[in-house]
């Protein structure tokens, strides 16, 4: 039956409870005494079901205030006083004559109704509030006590009616009653809920227990002397008179327990109240870690609650940085003094310390200490900040009374410790992926710079095959290539590498590609060129950024390269098999603004003919290493030029980088691959491609 109860909603509970107090009102209006044994029965039923389905939606709406058992304390207690003063002025609200007469008046009776339920629905709520108070805090949940309690309650009740009919079954009443008493007793000795209220609460719960065992106590002693109280009650029905003295004896018992328990409590309420702040700290702390990430903000936090848990005066946290401590944060101590303080300690000593060191005066061998006095710190509190073995920094609580640190606040603070490491190099990690996340955000705009600065195709010669490939690095670096008309015979073309990576060698490649563009219509030199180029680049290259190039001109008509290299990797010359390396002189651009300069600049020409081969690349191409750290290397490149003479450019391109790949498979890429091949081919292949 409680099973099945407990199975339907509070709203079909309340209906329910309305239902059958409509049925029992009408039926006392019907029936004003209990005239005959059938009708007490059905009276007591009735009753009994009403207060029993009040009780199960009682027991819902108490269940919403369980983690406010004062609340539901003082709930009780006011039906209780209510009750009390029911009770005590009930004489003088009703003539006696009128209302114990069998031929009462009508308006009476009703009156007289409506007072036994209010009597029912304070008693089923005491009765909800001592049930919940009960099951509060229970390790092991005791429902065949309770229930059994309850059983013996409604039985004792139920019997009452049964002597009312027969005087000679009162042995099974009394057996009922007392059956009940003990089970009370004992159930009222689970009160474990009071070893979880803070200090404050025990104490309002110890004057509270005293007015509620006095009120219980007067309510009891009415109950069973007051003639008029019996006689209506009884005349309503003798059920509910009993359910009324065993509830008024349950409240009497289980408060007198409760002021008891209470006091042998309060003793130990300060340390049980600090354990719960340290915990309830320790949680709030968990969560800062996993949801607030600034350094500043943690920190303050951290300084704020040890000072609270561990009951010092101030507290503050020193940061280790860059070999030196810094003072991260305090909480009710001045910088000044805070900074005196760590002068003063000794931090050598602590070093590899992992526990919780309580210093005193005589530990501070500086005259910096001065602070101490000042503040009149009898004993500090040092704890190191410790992630990983990594010494991060000191957590550091001072008392200023002569009152040293028990090892329960050591524990506390080496706790906070623990968990300040954790937050704080937590909010340092994410800083670093923020930062880390902002360098690759600037490497994409470097990116996108540098793909819309590469030529989307190379240009088409007759006599002049052309084949480009650039093979960013995950890093942005400053390789750049281009191609230029200069007149409808002749080609210009840059291969550059600016120095650095990031954003800034994407603008500053952005800028030689502009200055390439606009100087290449302008002269024809390939010197005269780069000096000019070098001018320009005065007031945008610092100290240490450099850009080095090799620029030339193809003449298509007579077979000729005219071209000046700054810097740049050798021109790899292919003829006949054999390899040739063009190095003429130059330094790179934005080294040097005197003549120097333009007298390093050779300008060298190259007669081209037939099936000549010539690469230029970057340095990323024979810089590319392999998992020992070995690089590619030029006489590599040479080989692979030999052994695929006879192959397309655009053939060749693809296996020197395929070698280049398989050569460098361990090895992350650290720099653009960039590489620009020309072929010169005056004569036709059998499918008449040139």
């Amino acid at each position: 039956m409680i099973k099945l109860l407990s199975q339907l909603s509070r709203a079909r509970k309340l209906e329910n409870s309305i239902f059958l107090l409509i049925v029992l009102f009408v039926y006392k209006i019907i029936f004003p005494t209990l005239s005959s044994v059938p009708i007490l029965i059905v009276n007591e039923l009735l009753l009994l079901s009403v207060i029993f389905f009040i009780i199960a939606y009682t027991d819902d709406f108490i269940s919403d205030k369980i983690d406010s058992p004062i609340a539901i304390v003082l709930n009780v207690g006011i039906l209780t006083a209510v009750l009390f003063f029911i009770i005590s002025l009930s004489s003088a609200l009703f003539e006696e004559s009128a209302a114990l007469t069998e031929g009462a008046d009508f308006i009476i009776t009703i009156l007289l109704t409506l007072l036994a339920f209010v009597f029912v629905g304070s008693l089923t709520y005491i009765f909800s509030g001592f049930r919940s108070l009960f099951f509060l805090r229970q390790k092991k949940e005791p429902k065949k006590l309770f229930n059994i309690m309850m059983f013996l309650i409604f039985l004792a009740a139920f019997s009452s009616a049964i002597v009312k009919m027969d005087s000679s079954t009162e042995y099974i009443y009394n057996t009922f009653y007392v059956l009940s008493i003990i089970l009370i007793s004992f159930n009222s000795l689970r009160v474990s809920w009071i070893a979880f209220l803070i200090k404050k609460q025990k104490l309002y719960l110890l004057i509270i227990s005293i007015v509620l065992s006095a009120l219980f106590a007067f309510n009891f002693a009415l109950i069973i002397s007051d003639v008029f109280i019996i006689r209506v009650l009884s005349g309503f029905s003798p059920s509910l008179l009993t359910f009324l003295n065993l509830i008024m004896l349950y409240g009497l018992i289980y408060f007198g327990v409760i002021f008891f328990t209470t006091l042998f409590h309060l003793p130990t309420a300060e340390a049980f109240d600090r354990k719960a702040e340290e915990v309830s700290s320790l949680i709030d702390l968990s969560k800062l870690i996993t949801q607030v990430f600034d350094f500043k903000e943690l920190a303050d936090t951290v300084t704020k609650m040890t000072t609270k848990v561990s009951n010092s005066d101030s507290a503050w946290l020193v940061i280790s940085k860059d070999g030196s401590l810094e003072l991260a944060s305090i909480n009710n101590i001045g910088y000044l003094e805070a900074d005196e303080i760590i002068d003063a300690i000794d931090w050598s000593k602590f070093d590899n310390n992992n526990e919780v060191t309580l210093l005193k005066k005589n530990n501070f061998s500086k005259a910096k200490g001065a602070a101490l006095k000042k503040n009149h710190f009898d004993c500090i509190a040092l704890a190191p900040l410790k992630v990983h073995n990594k010494l991060s920094g000191y957590l550091l609580a001072g008392r200023k009374d002569n009152y040293e640190f028990d090892s329960d606040d050591k524990k506390s603070i080496g706790a906070f410790a623990d968990y300040a490491a954790v937050a704080l190099e937590n909010a340092k990690l994410f800083k670093e992926s923020i930062e880390k996340e902002r360098l690759e955000k600037e490497l994409d705009v470097a990116r996108e710079i540098q793909y819309k600065i590469i030529p989307s195709k190379t240009p088409e010669f007759e006599k002049l095959k052309i084949s480009a490939l650039f093979i960013p690095a995950f890093e942005v670096g400053g390789d750049y290539y281009d191609f230029f008309e200069v007149d409808k015979n002749k080609m210009g073309f840059v291969i550059a590498d600016v120095s650095g990576k990031g954003i800034s060698a994407a603008f500053i490649m952005a800028e030689v590609k502009g200055i390439f563009e606009s100087l290449s219509r302008l002269i024809d030199s390939p010197k005269e060129l780069l000096v000019n180029a070098n001018e320009i680049l005065k007031n945008s290259l610092d100290s240490k950024t450099f850009v080095t190039a090799i620029y030339g001109v193809f003449d298509t008509e007579k077979g000729k390269l005219l071209f000046s290299r700054v810097g740049h990797t050798p021109v790899h010359v292919l003829r006949n098999n054999n390899v040739k390396r063009l190095t003429p002189g130059g330094i790179g651009l934005g080294l040097d603004y005197t003549d120097k300069f333009s007298k390093s600049i050779k300008e060298m020409e190259f007669d081209l003919i037939n099936d000549d081969i010539l690469v230029f690349y970057t340095d990323g191409v024979t810089e590319s290493q392999d998992e020992n750290n070995n690089d590619f290397g030029t006489d590599r490149l040479d080989k692979l030029l030999v052994e695929n003479s006879d192959k397309r450019i655009e053939n060749l391109s693809n296996e020197i980088m395929k070698e280049i790949t398989v050569f460098s498979k361990n090895k992350a890429q650290h720099d653009d691959i960039t590489m620009v091949i020309f072929k010169w081919n005056l004569s036709k292949n059998k499918n008449g491609e040139n």
